[in-house]
Formats: C-alpha cells, sequence, structure tokens
C-alpha cells in the first residue's frame, strides 16, 4: 500500500455489513473483518457468539487521509447503523453486536468524542446515542470464510436482506465516497 495510510476500528453489528459498506468507500485500502473489545486472546466466531469473550463483532479499516478523513470515515459509520439499540442491530442482538470506535490515538479519541457529540446534538435520533469510544487494544482477524463475505456469498439469504439493503442504501445517500 502505497502512500499514508491510517486505521481505524469500528464496531457496529454484523461485519458483513460494515465490510461490505466501507469496501466501496474512495481512500478505503482495506477492509478485515474480524473481533476486538474482549478479553479473550484469538477468539473464533462460535466464543464470540456465545456472548462471554467481550469481543465485539468489528472491521478494521486502512485507509489514505489524504483522500478520506477518519471523521469521513465516522460519518458514514454513524448513517450505517443505528447507534441508539444497546447490545443489538436489527434482529442481530447480543454484545458482540455493540456499538463501538475503538480509537487508535489521541487524535482518533478527540475526532470521535466529537462527532457523536455532534450527532446527539443534531437529534437525529429520539433514544440516546449509545456507542461506546474506547482505546484500540487488539484486534483478531476473523476466520478466512467471514472475509469478503457479501462479494463471495451474495446469494446468502443474509446477505440479500440486510446486507444489500444497507449497501444500496448508502450507495444512494453517499455518491461522492463511492469508488
Amino acid at each position: 500500500m502505497k502512500g499514508k495510510t491510517e486505521v481505524a476500528t469500528l464496531a457496529g453489528g454484523c461485519f458483513w455489513c460494515l465490510e461490505a459498506i466501507y469496501q466501496r468507500v474512495k481512500g478505503v485500502l482495506k477492509v478485515i473483518s474480524g473481533y476486538s473489545g474482549g478479553d479473550v486472546v484469538s477468539p473464533d466466531y462460535e466464543q464470540v457468539c456465545s456472548d462471554t469473550t467481550g469481543h465485539a463483532e468489528a472491521v478494521q479499516i486502512v485507509f489514505n487521509p489524504e483522500i478520506i478523513s477518519y471523521g469521513e470515515i465516522l460519518k458514514i459509520f454513524w448513517q450505517i447503523h443505528n447507534p441508539t439499540t444497546l447490545n443489538r442491530q436489527g434482529n442481530d442482538f447480543g454484545s458482540q453486536y455493540r456499538s463501538v470506535i475503538f480509537y487508535h490515538n489521541e487524535a482518533q479519541k478527540n475526532i470521535a468524542l466529537n462527532s457523536k457529540k455532534d450527532l446527539e446534538d443534531a437529534h437525529i435520533w429520539k433514544e440516546p446515542v449509545v456507542t461506546e469510544i474506547v482505546p484500540f487494544q487488539e484486534f483478531y482477524p476473523a476466520e478466512e470464510y467471514h472475509k469478503n463475505y457479501l462479494n463471495n456469498h451474495p446469494e446468502n439469504q443474509y446477505c440479500q436482506f440486510v446486507v444489500m439493503p444497507k449497501v444500496k442504501k448508502f450507495e444512494t445517500a453517499f455518491k461522492k465516497y463511492l469508488k
């Protein structure tokens, strides 16, 4: 990857949804599905789904800040999931589906706190925003079969009824960010 890069680590429900959207964003070089925020080393999907590891399904996004800023990465994040539902996105529930911004440095922390405050001040949501903003600790890539999931399994019912509608909504609302 040539040029300057930064990393964002986000959790907002199923990592297949976040991955599919951020893969379409101009300036995003790589998106990796995985697990973050827990205390079990190298967890697998079944462990994370047991809701006992403390990990959330997350994505790690490598991006070029000269093309898209961390603030813009977060602007997209706030729009592609519901940041007011605790431990839940749609029909997916459990702490592994919570909304979290894992900041990598003080600059990211400040941008995340300000963007959350701006979102709350805009009163877009009737309920309070419950997204956690916490320091990044560790990220464990998901198993191979989770990677690039929508592109590899477009016929999957979850992809057809959950992931694709989110992708289409994003593509309509955020044309300026599309590759």
